[in-house]
């Protein structure tokens, strides 16, 4: 089983285009049936019906679960078998007659606009890392990028003049997406001050350096994001896609039709986008009493 799982790995490389980081969360969750298919005293990938993935699902929620994961596991299974009956490694897909759990319906977390200037306010620009760091969240905000886009990025990739920058995104798939004045003039200083006091004798074509003058890491990113949380008192918990959920949310808040959103946002199914389509309390509220031809009478 572990060599067909390294095959999982070149097809996933070569033929998926897969990213890193989808392989690797690939492998993990096929390993993990692995584990399960030891303790069943399951040998053969052949083997496995119906019985012993309904087996499988319950052993996942013994250990706690939730459906969210269940499915994402189910979801690598599904593409692993695909694999194996399309090198005919195996006679039939197992996996297909086992439905996936029904995920929690949970809207995505984001800042209100307050909260966002309070953030993009935080660092002190006066400093190379705090000109990175005031140019990093805007782009953030501004693009609604990833934030492997946003590492990823190169100088070269910015125009400042029309103030866009070309991404690529999941499967290699390349996006513009656009910015304000602020960004790109967060972006202007970074690049004109900032960056080349962090580069010092380095060279590299990466937009966003470390202290270092190397390619700044995700891992990078996230604790720049918690370190100013913290510094502005935000109790909410922050990561990264915290600012492209909040982009998303202000965006269609703001009367933006849904298919541009996905389209900047680089979702390839319009049902993604969707989740985004909630509104903050008073949002609705304003709405309503603008709209409604009897909200505002007495």
């Amino acid at each position: 089983m572990k060599e067909e799982l390294k095959g999982y790995h070149i097809y996933l490389q070569a033929e998926r285009n897969a990213s890193p980081y989808t392989i690797r969360n690939y492998e993990r969750d096929v390993g993990g049936f692995f584990t399960f298919l030891e303790e069943e005293d399951i040998s053969s990938l052949a083997a496995v019906d119906r019985h012993v993935l309904r087996r499988y699902l319950s052993w996942l929620l013994e250990h706690g679960y939730v459906r969210a994961s269940i499915a994402r596991k189910l979801s690598a299974l599904r593409s692993f078998y695909r694999y194996l009956v399309q090198g005919k490694k195996v006679a039939a897909d197992a996996v297909a007659s086992v439905s996936s759990p029904k995920p929690e319906k949970r809207l995505p977390s984001f800042l209100t606009p307050q909260e966002v200037e309070r953030l993009l306010s935080a660092p002190n620009t006066s400093t190379p890392l705090g000109q990175r760091d005031r140019a990093l969240l805007e782009l953030l905000y501004a693009g609604g990028l990833r934030v492997s886009e946003l590492v990823g990025l190169d100088v070269g990739q910015v125009d400042l003049k029309n103030r866009e920058a070309r991404v690529l995104g999941k499967g290699s798939k390349e996006r513009i997406t656009l910015m304000g004045k602020p960004a790109a003039a967060a972006l202007d200083r970074y690049l004109h001050d900032g960056r080349p006091q962090l580069l010092a004798q380095e060279r590299t074509s990466a937009l966003f350096v470390n202290r270092y003058g190397k390619r700044l890491a995700k891992r990078g990113v996230q604790l720049t994001i918690t370190k100013y949380a913290k510094k502005i008192g935000l109790e909410k918990r922050t990561f990264p896609h915290l600012l492209r959920h909040t982009f998303a949310t202000h965006l269609l808040d703001g009367g933006a039709d849904l298919r541009v959103v996905q389209e900047l946002l680089g979702h390839a199914n319009l049902a993604t986008t969707q989740v985004y389509t909630h509104v903050t309390q008073s949002q609705a509220r304003r709405v309503y009493v603008a709209a409604h031809p009897r909200a505002k009478k007495k």
